[in-house]
């Protein structure tokens, strides 16, 4: 066996991926610009935290309006497809935590305001024939897939114990919103829990919105650093 061969059957798994990858040696016409990857973080959070925002402010019926249909546009392409997109670069950069979060929250979004889209059929489906109005069934069936949320919600919050207070904090409410608005609909009258959870969901918004302008302004970027409180554990 010649030394050349040799040398090609030793290559390491970096050398052989390198083989299959074209030089910008090779490419002279074409200008090389080595990039890192920005954090899909601060998008994530800040689509987070303004679907929530919006979602309790209208559960509080502000100016009188008792319509909320028009948070639909938002939770579709802000808080749905922008959060989809933040976790499809988090897998990117090989945060499963993140991934899987933002993933997870952006499929909510998107599921969330189908069910009130009037092309799909959901609505009708649990509507009074006679009065036009959706019947108490409607609410139950909501409570089931709230409840399914919130389950999933808890399983990140334990998964963020070594994160951050700051995350911490905001699944913490996140957790607790979801508990409060699939109790208020599987009431007969639980006008005043939905009420409830328009509350803890402004909390959890403030906290979303302070984490994701952390991600934005930390790292000498701007002249502020917001501090999280790291939950990491120090290694001697």
């Amino acid at each position: 066996m010649s030394p050349t061969n040799s040398s090609t059957d030793g290559k390491s798994g970096g050398d052989l991926e390198r083989q299959h990858t074209i030089s910008p040696r090779d490419q002279p016409a074409l200008p090389y610009i080595p990039r890192d990857f920005a954090s899909p973080m601060p998008l994530g959070l800040l689509s987070f935290a303004t679907s929530v925002f919006m979602l309790s402010l209208f559960e509080l019926q502000p100016r009188g309006i008792t319509v909320n249909n028009i948070v639909i546009a938002n939770m579709i392409f802000y808080g749905g497809i922008g959060q989809v997109v933040s976790g499809i670069m988090e897998f990117v950069t090989g945060n499963t935590f993140g991934a899987t979060v933002f993933s997870s929250f952006g499929g909510f979004n998107l599921a969330y305001a189908f069910i009130f889209l009037p092309g799909s059929g959901i609505i009708a489906a649990y509507t009074d024939a006679e009065t036009g109005l959706p019947t108490p069934e409607f609410s139950q069936a909501v409570a089931m897939f709230v409840w399914g949320w919130f389950i999933l919600s808890t399983i990140f919050t334990f998964a963020a114990a070594r994160s951050s207070w700051a995350l911490l904090l905001l699944l913490f409410f996140v957790d607790l919103t979801f508990l409060l608005i699939a109790t208020g609909h599987m009431m007969s009258d639980g006008a005043q829990v939905l009420k409830a959870s328009a509350g803890t969901g402004f909390v959890a918004a403030a906290i979303g919105y302070y984490t994701g302008a952390a991600g934005l302004m930390n790292n000498g970027v701007t002249p502020f650093n917001l501090p999280l409180g790291s939950l990491a554990r120090k290694h001697d």
